[in-house]
């Protein structure tokens, strides 16, 4: 039992920053899919929960509520998510490692999860699982992934800021506990937050979308769909990379990386290595 203290935790993440850059591509892509697979995995069961709710304020609550087990896996199982691992903005601005070690891991990573949310979209509808309900869960998921691919650029940039800012403060405080336990209480509500805040998180999206685009190619979910009165045009896979993935990803990566400079200012900054005059070294 027990906590570690913020500065604690920042120092610690110089060490778990560093592994990360050193740890090769094969290993960072297979552990990125598992990752990708486990986000996708609390996707589905966020949908699959919340499909048949009526109100939308209801339905937002019981997808956070589910959502969460999500990242519980990814930090507790061992895996590479993309947006977590902006906090490797602390080791770099500590010069422990270098830009193109971290923009490698972000490349690398990002492309595992991608590939790990489209197993799992194509499991749940070539599965069936989407047709749960009558087919109303598909019908469910066909809104949600044209609404996602209908957002402005600005929208889409400033909801992924607000997400990834949440998502690193949750990957922080759980850094900051000694047991299991503690580390699930302490991931559970800013996760929480920004699935009932509407907010747009990279990872979450690339199963999102396209499970929706997968359920459109089955003719008798789209036509339920558009008997719903939805309307399916902006859900493309054009609209998926260019008009969601890339200015969500942009705003992810500001708002994670606002989490660790201000941590790196408050607690790491002229800390630790000294002129021969005892003077702070770094500026």
């Amino acid at each position: 039992m027990g906590l570690f203290t913020p500065a604690e935790v920042a120092k610690n993440y110089i060490t778990t920053g560093k592994g990360k850059a050193a740890m090769p591509s094969s290993k960072l892509f297979l552990l990125g899919i598992l990752a990708g697979a486990f986000i996708a995995l609390a996707g589905v069961g966020a949908s699959t929960a919340s499909a048949l709710v009526g109100n939308a304020s209801l339905a937002k609550l019981i997808s956070g509520l589910v959502f969460p087990g999500g990242l519980m896996m990814v930090l507790l199982a061992g895996s590479e998510l993309f947006t977590g691992n902006c906090l490797m903005i602390i080791p770099l601005l500590e010069r422990e490692i270098r830009v193109g070690q971290m923009l490698r891991n972000w490349v690398v990573v990002y492309l595992g999860n991608l590939a790990g949310s489209l197993i799992v979209s194509a499991v749940c509808v070539y599965g069936g699982q989407a047709g749960l309900f009558s087919g109303a869960l598909a019908v469910s998921e066909l809104s949600t992934a044209a609404a996602k691919c209908s957002l402005s650029f600005g929208d889409a940039f400033l909801r992924g800021v607000g997400c990834n800012f949440l998502v690193c403060i949750a990957v922080w405080i759980s850094f900051a506990a000694k047991d299991v336990a503690g580390k699930i209480a302490g991931l559970y509500f800013p996760i929480l937050l920004f699935v009932v805040s509407g907010f747009e998180h990279s990872v979450a999206n690339m199963y999102y979308i396209s499970v929706g685009l997968l359920a459109k190619g089955n003719a008798v979910w789209a036509a339920a769909a558009e008997e719903a009165g939805m309307d399916l045009t902006a859900l493309t896979w054009g609209n998926f990379f260019g008009g969601n993935l890339l200015p969500v990803t942009l705003g992810n990566i500001v708002g994670g990386c606002a989490v660790g400079l201000v941590y790196w200012f408050c607690y790491l900054r002229n800390t630790g290595k000294k002129t021969p005059g005892g003077a702070a070294a770094r500026p």
